[in-house]
């Protein structure tokens, strides 16, 4: 697959090493790193870099040259553009290319970037590092260089299959996201291989060190492009012993949960808000829901929101098959929104490789005001935490997809949920939810659904019926919902739709706070 000879100018370069670059070849340095204290690359940032000198407006002047795209002279299938270090981008990532054979450093250039108005070059050494890189493929036309992914800040990437435009991101690894007795920890990718493509390759492998002062980590990604992208991620985590963590930094709190897959996705508003903004669009969302294959072969929906405090959501879901965040509504007129085109954010979806036992899914919805903030996050939590020092290893593939692919995971699905005051019981909260799929298509008002719908003890279900909605061919599900008298705690409500003893839907689940 990769070419024997490694070359950035066409030629052999003279600092190439012999090795054999795989996940083994990156978790030995993993290894070698857990082993000492962690060393913040913010530290190595030029003082011309950090943010209190380089601004927005000053950093947005910095732009790579595209004819300087590494494998651009080879003419290959993939190539890698730079991002320049500084400004939010305060760690410095150091980038190797191999081969089969071969293996070298590809080392911070400055004639790859073009500087504007800005007299900061000479000011940069030349063993600064990158950013991070993003990677252009012909995805959408066999002519033409599109952005395929990009992977840029602590361990956080973004793919895109064909048509699709960039929405939610993926992270190599959370830990303690979302406790509130002790600070969230952001890995970083500190150090890259990419593996140099042949001309005739449709897919790209890389490998990434990932590093922080609780553990460090090997990763590898295989990524395939196409009408749905793929990744296929296999990891190897190691631990730091304690005394290490402390070292670097001694009220270092322990680590309560380990993210693996974690998503990050932007929900501002939608069919379900009660949290209304002065805006012309009635949707701004790049993730609509939070889909969950169980080990037990239950599949559930949780439409997201955007609460007016932080709100954490954990399932217990050993064995879990499959969770991802999916955008569901692809109408255009949703969202009509001509410069963000929400209706084509893709859908990315993760599937584990081998048994992951058991372990808890965790969902966060963050308030936010616009729709420049990732608000929400998911990611599975091992109930068995790594030993300190002992790899702790998984792998699941990723699809970033959109259309026909995604409904393939859930065909019997929730298209839509609404929720607000019943006018005829002020007390009451009514959620009306849309069904449709190939067992409900079938069934009729001889053969009808029949709702099944339970709350929290701390409110009540006074009314749960089911009927066809003949304007949008679904069955329609309302749920009014009375609170218990002073109750101000979050209410759990769980919906599935049957026919006979047969469950024909998945089940709806949503988490409703009093105001």
């Amino acid at each position: 697959m990769l070419a024997a000879v490694l070359a950035l100018t066409g030629k052999i370069s003279f600092g190439a090493e012999s090795a054999v670059v795989d996940l083994d070849y990156v978790a030995k340095r993993a290894l070698e790193r857990a082993e000492k204290p962690f060393h913040s690359p913010r530290a190595d940032l030029p003082k011309v870099l950090r943010q209190d000198n380089l601004n927005y407006d000053k950093y947005r002047e910095i732009r790579f040259r595209r004819d300087k795209a590494l494998w651009t002279e080879d003419d290959l299938p993939f190539r890698i553009e730079f991002f320049h270090p500084g400004y939010l981008y305060q760690e410095p990532v150091h980038v190797n290319e191999f081969s089969a054979t071969h293996v070298q450093q590809i080392r911070f250039n400055r004639d790859f970037f073009d500087y504007g108005n800005l007299k900061i070059q000479n000011e940069i050494p030349g063993d600064t590092g990158y950013a991070g890189f993003r990677i252009l493929y012909a995805l959408n036309k066999s002519n033409q260089l599109d952005e395929l992914g990009a992977f840029l800040g602590a361990s956080y990437f973004r793919l895109l299959g064909k048509d699709q435009r960039y929405g939610q991101s993926a992270r190599g690894l959370a830990l303690n996201s979302g406790e509130l007795d002790r600070p969230e920890e952001f890995p970083i990718f500190t150090d890259w291989w990419l593996g140099k493509p042949e001309k005739d390759d449709t897919q790209l492998i890389l490998y990434a060190l990932l590093d922080s002062p609780s553990c460090t980590g090997a990763y590898e990604f295989d990524v395939h492009p196409g009408e749905t992208t793929t990744a296929d991620v296999n990891a190897i985590l190691y631990f730091r012993d304690v005394k290490n963590v402390h070292a670097y930094k001694t009220n270092q709190a322990a680590i309560k949960t380990i993210g693996l897959a974690p998503l990050t996705a932007m929900f501002w508003f939608g069919k379900n808000s009660e949290r209304k903004f002065d805006d012309y669009r009635t949707e701004v969302h790049d993730a609509d829901g939070l889909l969950m294959k169980m080990g037990n072969g239950e599949t559930i929906w949780n439409p997201l929101d955007n609460p007016s405090t932080l709100r954490h959501q954990v399932f217990h879901a050993p064995d879990i098959k499959g969770f991802g965040f999916f955008q569901r509504e692809r109408s255009f007129a949703a969202y009509q929104d001509s410069f963000n085109p929400y209706n084509r954010t893709p859908t990315l979806w993760i599937e584990p490789r081998g048994d992951w036992h058991d372990g808890d899914l965790h969902l966060l919805e963050l308030s936010a005001d616009w729709e420049g903030l990732d608000n929400v996050v998911a990611f599975w939590d091992p109930k068995e935490k790594p030993a300190p020092m002992q790899p702790f290893k998984f792998g699941y593939t990723m699809y970033w997809e959109m259309g026909e692919a995604e409904i393939k995971h859930s065909e019997n699905r929730v298209v839509s949920t609404r929720a607000g005051i019943d006018p005829a019981t002020p007390d009451c909260r009514e959620f009306i939810i849309d069904f449709k799929g190939p067992k409900l298509d079938t069934l009729t008002s001889q053969n009808p659904a029949k709702i099944v719908a339970s709350c929290s003890t701390n409110a009540v279900i006074v009314d749960a019926q089911v009927f066809p909605c003949e304007e949008l061919k679904t069955w329609r599900a309302e749920i009014k919902l009375r609170p218990n008298a002073g109750n101000k705690n979050p209410v759990d409500l769980r919906c599935t739709l049957q026919n006979g003893t047969n469950i024909v839907s998945e089940t709806w689940t949503y988490q409703w706070s009093p105001p």
